[in-house]
């Protein structure tokens, strides 16, 4: 993501799947995640690419996900037209209110669902009127398992997640949505990443589920600790 510097934690993944990739003969694949537009910038992806060839770290295949808003908005209204993903309404301050409130029972704090029943005429009289609004996935309650290649076997509870919100509006997807569409796109076989995005994995699996699509095979990298751990 070109929203700061390269740092210690981004090279190290990219040094890990590129000698995975020449080790298979596959592809090394950059990929630029700017879809938050806000805080992306041009100077930041240079110091991406900049630092990486500077590394000798050398990609086969490029994208910017800025350049793929279209395809993500076709399967976002795919999502929409089954049922899986619907339009949400609610108000910052009241989500964080209802949070406050799990929190202070010591519940796992998710989404209530608020938006879940609106009527389909509800939801186009909102989209007229202009209400602010995100898409939320719609999330199964069961468990979700899958074999890290460094760690296992791993499980999750669904349930507690609540349904994710995957999009601000169909042209602007969020990280968990866009990157399960462009690893089916680009047909990546393995994700090799830190452990801090070992909790998005059964979000992903969820995604690729909903959408038909296939898995690959993921690996959470530990991370690098300072001596204040």
């Amino acid at each position: 993501s070109p929203t700061g510097a390269l740092h210690m934690g981004n090279v190290r993944a990219a040094l890990f799947n590129y000698l995975f990739a020449k080790k298979e003969a596959g592809d090394f694949v950059l990929r630029i995640e700017d879809t938050d537009k806000e805080r992306s910038k041009p100077e930041w992806e240079r110091d991406i690419t900049d630092n990486l060839k500077w590394l000798g770290l050398e990609w086969d295949e490029f994208y910017r996900q800025s350049e793929r808003t279209e395809m993500y908005a076709k399967y976002l209204t795919q999502l929409l037209e089954q049922g899986k993903a619907y339009y949400c309404f609610c108000k910052a301050e009241d989500l964080e209110a209802q949070r406050q409130d799990q929190l202070s029972r010591g519940v796992a704090p998710r989404y209530q669902g608020t938006c879940k029943t609106l009527t389909p005429q509800e939801v186009e009289k909102n989209l007229k009127e202009g209400k602010p609004c995100v898409i939320r996935f719609l999330v199964l309650a069961k468990i979700v398992s899958f074999r890290d290649l460094i760690r296992g076997q791993v499980k999750f509870d669904a349930g507690l997640m609540g349904d994710i919100v995957i999009a601000k509006d169909l042209l602007t997807p969020l990280y968990n949505f866009s990157v399960v569409v462009d690893d089916f796109e680009m047909n990546i076989t393995h994700v090799i990443r830190g452990e801090d995005h070992l909790s998005n994995t059964p979000k992903h699996i969820l995604l690729q589920e909903a959408l038909g699509f296939s898995r690959p095979a993921y690996a959470h990298l530990p991370l690098i600790l300072g001596e204040d751990r």
